[in-house]
């Protein structure tokens, strides 16, 4: 009994390592003062030239150029783009592929320039396209911009957050030739004006479209939570989901805390509580951020939730208004997960985090698994890059999509992954935080473990990929399709098909196959058939591109349905 509680006790301590974090902008070579702005400016982690290493691209005070530093082996240097930016005072900056050509383009907003759209012609070369776009010219106060494919035709919409009582956010449809319409009519959004901060695109019901959560200043304002549809429309259920709070809400930030495979969200606040809302999975949530310990209470602006020491589960760090003059303040805030529903104040953390901070962004500086953190301040010598120093103990698997049926970024995607039977679950965003954008490879730590029994990737386009035995310590690169799509990987029958569809339909199943019934988008039956076998190929040569679903009745009253892309 000794030997084992011994055992234990060091098992504890090996796997728990001490989170350590040590600011190094300007070791790391990124040196940007970004002056003042009201409400502050955003801030991007994100490879946007594709080469593998994250980096970091930075708004800034009126008469200040944009800042772009390029990641080259762990170190940053400054990157000059041929952008104009004409005194524009920038909040959001987003990198997003609007066309599907593989590079990425650039969306800025700002509060007294309208919004700028640059096309990425290749090789980091941009073309201004903000008049020919159809995007709105006029100088709103723009703030957070949030990207999805609310339609699911394959090409990203932008949900764009306006600061105003009476002007009303702005949805824009991508057309899929660089050119955007106002959409905000035909997908039935309020009319009026929020004073809204930011958005984010989650799927938040799990019926695999993408709905929108937005966050409003001022408590004359409640928060909106806008349902997908499925049809192009949105339904306002902010209310009915419980989610309608009345607070100066600043971000939204979206996450799984409690890896139970619903989206919860945490909404900064003033110095009253924030709220982290957790999902109920039954279409509502619940503000338990008192019970997790989390409420912050101080002025608080971006989050974002990390797993800081690669433990498997989620930490969450706040950047707040305050630089230490206020002393009952937090400035910021390090929760660390105790992976029982609670967080601990870890502040020792991250030393000397004093600033007046907006924006906060994940990232990997040096590509060791290990997440860094870049904060945008005002009226500050530079930027805060918060290296990750916490001891190497735990693993770690970093996943990267490119979509083929879906957007090319793979954005509003789910992942999951299993490790003897314990999941963790991510959702891919473009857009989120306070005028912030995260690293498009999603970070999971695996503690001790050195294999992951599998990664699931769940598509927009509905399509699953899935991958077994997937060794740590690696970045895995998912292209949509690339897997043959396995359903109901834990429980009997097995049954294997291909997805998306060609000519046609083929299914292997582990028990026989009694009939099949294929309907339309519309719920329309089109096909059936009777084989009365385990293995079947359905020829769909025929039917259009588009969306299907296919019922199979199995031996044993066993019924399975699956939604199917016809290319």
């Amino acid at each position: 009994m000794r030997k084992f509680c011994i055992s234990a006790f060091i098992l504890f301590n090996f796997t728990s390592a001490q989170i350590s974090f040590t600011e190094s902008s300007q070791q790391l070579g990124v040196l940007a003062s970004c002056g003042y702005t009201f409400l502050g400016n955003g801030v991007s982690f994100y490879d946007y030239d594709n080469d593998g290493w994250d980096d970091i691209s930075i708004a800034s005070s009126n008469g200040d150029p944009l800042y772009f530093f390029k990641n080259i082996n762990g170190n940053f240097v400054p990157h000059n783009l041929n952008i104009v930016t004409n005194n524009l005072s920038a909040k959001q900056i987003n990198w997003v592929d609007i066309d599907n050509d593989g590079d990425n383009d650039l969306f800025v907003t700002s509060t007294n320039s309208g919004v700028k759209l640059y096309e990425n012609l290749g090789n980091m070369i941009m073309q201004d396209i903000s008049e020919s776009s159809g995007m709105l010219q006029d100088q709103f106060p723009y703030y957070g911009a949030s990207w999805g494919d609310y339609n699911n035709d394959g090409y990203l919409d932008v949900f764009v957050s306006i600061r105003d009582n009476v002007i009303p956010n702005i949805l824009y449809k991508n057309n899929g030739d660089n050119t955007f319409s106002l959409a905000n009519t035909e997908a039935d959004l309020l009319s009026t004006g929020f004073m809204s901060f930011c958005s984010a695109f989650l799927d938040y019901d799990n019926d695999g479209d993408q709905d929108i959560y937005v966050s409003n200043d001022k408590y004359t304002n409640r928060n909106l939570m806008y349902r997908n549809n499925g049809d192009g429309t949105f339904a306002e259920v902010a209310i009915e989901t419980g989610t309608a709070i009345s607070i100066d809400a600043m971000t939204v930030t979206v996450g799984d805390v409690n890896n139970d495979g619903w989206l919860d969200m945490y909404i900064t606040n003033d110095p009253n509580d924030s709220v982290l809302f957790i999902n109920n999975g039954d279409g509502t949530f619940t503000d338990s951020a008192q019970l997790y310990g989390v409420t912050f209470n101080s002025t608080g602006w971006s989050a974002v939730f990390l797993d800081a020491d690669n433990d498997k589960d989620l930490d969450l760090y706040v950047s707040g208004e305050n630089n230490g003059s206020i002393t009952s303040q937090l400035s910021s805030a390090l929760y660390e997960n105790n992976n029982d529903g609670t967080f601990n104040l870890n502040n020792a953390a991250v030393p000397n985090d004093f600033a007046y901070s907006y924006a906060n962004a994940i990232g990997d500086t040096d590509n060791d698994g290990y997440p860094e953190i870049a904060v945008n301040n005002i009226s500050h010598s530079n930027i805060f890059l918060w290296k990750n120093n916490t001891p190497s103990i735990n693993n770690w698997l970093k996943v990267k999509l490119e979509g083929t049926v879906s957007n090319r970024q793979g954005i509003g995607s789910r992942l999951e992954i299993s490790i003897n039977g314990e999941k963790q679950y991510r959702y891919t965003h473009c857009g989120e935080g306070y005028l912030s954008q995260n690293s498009q490879t999603e970070f999971f730590g695996t503690g001790q473990n050195t294999t992951v029994d599998y990664v699931k990737v769940t598509w927009l386009s509905g399509l699953e990929d899935i991958f077994y035995d997937v060794p740590v310590n690696q970045t895995l690169n998912i292209i949509e399709g690339s897997t043959l799509s396995i359903y109901d990987y834990e429980n009997k029958p097995k049954i294997y098909y291909n997805n998306p569809i060609d000519e046609s339909f083929v299914v292997n199943s582990s028990q026989g196959i009694e009939s099949y019934r294929i309907f339309d988008g519309i719920g329309k039956e089109i096909l059936t058939g009777t084989p009365n076998q385990n293995n079947i190929a359905i020829d769909m040569s025929s039917l259009n591109s588009g969306i299907y679903f296919c019922e199979l009745k199995l031996e044993g009253s066993i019924n399975k349905t699956f939604k199917l892309i016809k290319k």
